[in-house]
């Protein structure tokens, strides 16, 4: 099972070009996941109950990107960071590198190390790892 200890995060390479107008924190998965779930989105990782789907129940366009992630833990690869945000509801989206927090959050972390816009931080203080 991965750790937080174990697992080396990095910046996303797809923010790396304005990684000034973000801000690096670390998230408690829970509360960010429970905030997520308000997403028009978490259907196709969460189940009915708000947890987090089996590689086998994830829809098909899913499975690939939670596969990938899957063999950079078990390769011990860096993870980039994901990129969260904050939706039109008020509720956390989790932009770029979903497949990487939630096959994370699957893993059972409970802290771990995201992107998210410093016009945002605000909304974040919530969810920041007081650690």
């Amino acid at each position: 099972m991965a750790t937080v200890s174990s697992i080396k995060f990095i910046d996303n390479t797809r923010i790396a070009a304005n990684l000034d107008n973000y801000e690096d924190i670390d998230v408690v998965v829970a509360p960010v996941i429970k905030s997520w779930r308000e997403s028009m989105f978490s259907f196709e990782w969460l189940n009915n109950e708000g947890q987090i789907r089996s590689i086998n129940d994830l829809p098909d366009k899913e499975k690939p990107k939670r596969e990938r992630v899957e063999a950079l833990l078990a390769a011990h690869k860096d993870i980039e960071k994901p990129v969260l945000g904050i939706g039109l509801n008020d509720n956390v989206e989790i932009g770029i590198g979903g497949a990487e927090f939630l096959t994370l959050a699957a893993h059972k972390l409970t802290i771990i190390s995201v992107h998210v816009p410093k016009s945002n931080l605000e909304d974040f203080k919530p969810f920041i790892h007081a650690g």
